[in-house]
């Protein structure tokens, strides 16, 4: 079983502060902790707005990486996310970017889920708001595990420059 996890949110359609609250909401007493809102140019090559991201992080012990997979797909349905384009808008995108079970992280690799998400670590805009709220995280690439500080820093520097944070704010339920 994985209990806990680390989540990517975007979005770029519509109310993206919403979008991005709904999945705290959503999720309730399993969210640990959340980033700083920062603002981020689209990635992927789609010409469109830009995005508002988030890392949360969460923990339920009743999940395993493809129960999470189905939250993650139920959260994102509820805000009314449409598939129709790789990359494209979206209303909210919740990827699982890293899992941990008992045995520590989780590694998967099959027609539904790959673990961990193979481009986190050239992705600024997970790397730069998960190290702000995990600053001691790291993530496995190839075999090699390396600390997201590492990562961060090998991604182009343009990109990294283009998270902007905001002075936007989520809130975690009963806590705030």
């Amino acid at each position: 079983m994985s209990t806990r996890v680390v989540l990517s949110i975007g979005s770029n359609l519509g109310d993206r502060l919403a979008h991005l609250q709904s999945v705290l909401d959503g999720l309730g007493a399993a969210v640990v902790a959340v980033s700083p809102v920062y603002e981020t140019p689209a990635w992927g090559g789609v010409e469109q707005g830009p995005f508002l991201n988030a890392v949360v992080l969460a923990e339920d012990p009743d999940l395993d990486a493809h129960g999470w997979l189905r939250r993650a797909q139920q959260l994102e349905d509820a805000s009314g996310r449409v598939r129709e384009q790789r990359w494209g808008p979206r209303t909210l995108d919740v990827d699982l970017v890293q899992c941990f079970g008992p045995d520590g992280e989780v590694t998967l690799g099959d027609a539904d889920l790959t673990l961990p998400h193979p481009y986190a670590h050239v992705r600024a805009f997970v790397l730069v708001p998960w190290l702000e709220v995990q600053p001691d995280a790291a993530l496995t690439v190839a075999g090699r595990t390396d600390p997201i500080a590492v990562h961060l820093a090998a991604v182009d520097a343009a990109e990294r420059t283009g998270v902007r944070r905001t002075g936007f704010v989520l809130h975690i339920a009963g806590r705030d």
